[in-house]
């Protein structure tokens, strides 16, 4: 079988790598990694419960192969912003609100939301809506989550504000 060996550093610590290289991230990050944080919900890119962020940018581990991480990436789930102020920040504004019931698609959630909200710009419920289009919620609904994102976009840290 033929492997490929990737340095990826995963929230904040250096990783090496060695695979299948069509293995599926989801798996590399869960069963290898012991990274269970990221879910897997319908293992067909549909639910968003596997969201992660690769160089900042929120995929679905799910459907992306080992092999399509470039070396040197940096790859963010929902442990490495546990510990964040941007994390904290939607971590209480989803709990104050009651945005989360079974908590299963939470971590996919949350990882779009701090995507959407480090990104800056306008954060209204379309821009909410359009970039959680792939997560699915079953429990909760929309409404409590939209209201969550918004009330997290308050609060949210800037750069020398000292939040």
């Amino acid at each position: 079988m033929q492997t490929i060996k990737r340095s990826w550093t995963i929230n904040g610590t250096h990783y090496e790598v060695e695979t299948a290289p069509l293995r599926r991230l989801l798996d590399v990050l869960r069963e290898d990694l012991r990274l269970t944080g990221t879910k897997e919900g319908c293992g067909e890119g549909e639910c968003g419960a596997c969201t992660v962020m690769v160089d900042g940018e929120p995929v679905l581990a799910c459907l992306l192969a080992a092999g399509q991480v470039p070396d040197g990436a940096q790859l963010t789930t929902v442990e490495g912003l546990e510990h964040t102020p941007g994390g904290r920040v939607l971590q209480e504004a989803y709990a104050e609100l009651g945005a989360a019931q079974c908590g299963f698609c939470i971590p996919g959630m949350i990882v779009s939301s701090y995507a959407l909200l480090q990104r800056g710009g306008t954060v209204d419920a379309a821009a909410i809506r359009e970039a959680h289009a792939g997560n699915i919620c079953r429990c909760t609904g929309y409404k409590k989550i939209v209201a969550a994102i918004e009330l997290a976009a308050e609060r949210w840290p800037t750069a020398g504000t000292g939040k």
